[in-house]
Formats: C-alpha cells, structure tokens, sequence
C-alpha cells in the first residue's frame, strides 16, 4: 500500500451498537464499535462465532442497519439512508465477495461480472468492457466465455472477484472468500487480494483463519461485541525490507 500524505478516510463507524431481540432475550450484537478504515488498507477481521465480526460486515456492506451510532462509507452517512438508497450506495460504493461464489452457473464469466452493473443502468459496450477488464485483473480473460459451472472451485472465485472490481468500488469486502477452497486454491485467491491491495484497492476481509488473515496489512478482532485488538500482522516484521 502507497501512504499518501492524506489519507482518505472510506470507512468511518463511531460506537456502532447492534441490537437484536429474539423472544425475550436481548442481544447485544456490537457494543459501541469504533473503527477508520482509509483508502488502500487492507484489514482483515476476526473473531469466534457470535463475536460480532459478521454483523460488523453486514453494517458495513449496507446490509443492515446499526442500532445506534454513525457509519460514513467514503465520506457519506449512510446510517440512516432508506432501503432504496441503501441498494444504491452499495451498487455505487462497494463490491462484494463471499464464501459461496454467488455466480448464476448456466451464465458466462464474463455476464457473471456484468451483473451488477447491468443493474447500475450502465450500458451494454460499456459494462462488457468493465467485465473483460476486470476478469483480465484476475487472470481470467481467456475464460470469459466459458460458464461458470465450467469453472473450478479457485476459477469461480475469481469471477466474483471480478464482479466486484468491476464497478470500480471505494470498497471491497470480502466474506470468508476462501471457505471453500482447498490450501493451494486459498493461496491464489490471496495473492489476488494482496495485488489488488498493492495496486490500490481498499479491501476489508472477514475470516476465522489466522493464516488467511496474516495475508493483510492489519488486523482487526472482535470478541462480545468490541474490538479487542486492532494490528498489523506479525509476520510483517519478519520480512527482509518490510
């Protein structure tokens, strides 16, 4: 990551609370959460299931709402934003990764990455262009044609990766991306991730494996609803020029 003399702030949350009520049982998902993420970081978050880690994820992917708190998305306030606006920050402002691909399987790569802009309203010559750029990006290109239950497991995830570089995002957040993949798969799908971050991309990860997470620049962990630890990875120190 290049270190500007301004940094950019793309994500700001100022004690973000969460709560849900499930029968007569109150739960308190976050607990006053505070976090700045700015352009080119890429952070990974952690945290044992029901620590809060994925409904810090949904707040910050537009998905859900916060109970109380602020939440700007690339110097937006969208914490109070409707349904409507809420869907058009996120085709605008974010580009999505998750564990399970969410590809259309009889669709071709290259339509698979056009999906969001074609709901973007942008035009035909424009978004094909987008996609074979975008696929280009992760080493796809040769394979736009081809659909994506054609696909291996590590080829299909690069397509979603694609899809989501393709409306040139302020933010990428990624979903256990590499849940379903084998080691060798996981590793090919990072070093995706690490060259995106290296040219750029802002990127935040949500993962239960620290060696997934040692692949980002920082390291945020959640536990009852707080951070906990908030730093970059330790193997960092241990790399020759690092």
């Amino acid at each position: 990551m290049k270190m500007g003399s301004a940094m950019k702030e793309v994500v700001r949350i100022e004690g973000i609370t969460k709560v849900y009520q499930m029968g007569e049982e109150t739960v308190h998902a976050l607990r006053g959460v505070s976090l700045t993420v700015n352009q080119g970081e890429f952070v990974a978050i952690m945290g044992s299931s029901g620590s809060g880690k994925s409904t810090c994820m949904h707040i910050l992917g537009c998905l859900d709402r916060p109970s109380s708190g602020r939440y700007a998305l690339d110097g937006v306030s969208v914490e109070n934003m409707s349904k409507n606006e809420l869907a058009e920050i996120r085709n605008k402002k974010l580009g999505f990764v998750f564990q399970g691909f969410n590809l259309l399987s009889r669709t071709t790569a290259a339509e698979n990455v056009e999906l969001p802009l074609v709901y973007g309203g942008m035009n035909a010559a424009t978004r094909r262009a987008r996609a074979l750029e975008a696929l280009h990006m992760v080493g796809l290109a040769e394979r736009a044609g081809h659909l994506s239950n054609q696909l291996s497991g590590g080829q299909q995830q690069r397509v979603a990766i694609a899809r989501a570089l393709a409306g040139d995002p302020a933010l990428i957040l990624a979903d256990e991306p590499t849940g379903n993949l084998d080691s060798r798969m996981s590793e090919e799908i990072m070093d995706i991730f690490k060259r995106l971050n290296e040219q750029g991309k802002t990127i935040i990860m949500v993962t239960h494996e620290p060696d997934i997470a040692a692949h980002a620049g920082r390291r945020v962990t959640f536990k009852d609803g707080v951070i906990i630890d908030d730093t970059g990875p330790a193997q960092t120190a241990a790399k020759p020029g690092a």
